[in-house]
């Protein structure tokens, strides 16, 4: 699955907009998040570790990387 998939399952699961992940980064960074600009940053894969991190904050998760098992 991809990120842009991926993000708005979880979304759609919590009751969260990628508009309000969106507004949220924004807040959390600084920089400008839009609608378009995450989707287009997610759609890519062009997506930074540290802007999942804080996706998942917004929508109560944690990002773990584990090893297989």
């Amino acid at each position: 699955m991809n990120a842009i998939n991926e993000v708005k399952m979880l979304a759609a699961k919590k009751g969260v907009t990628l508009t309000h992940l969106a507004e949220y980064l924004t807040k959390n960074t600084n920089k400008k998040y839009s609608l378009d600009t995450l989707s287009k940053k997610l759609r890519a894969n062009t997506i930074r570790y540290s802007e999942m991190k804080i996706i998942a904050e917004a929508l109560d998760m944690e990002l773990i990387i584990q090893d297989k098992k």
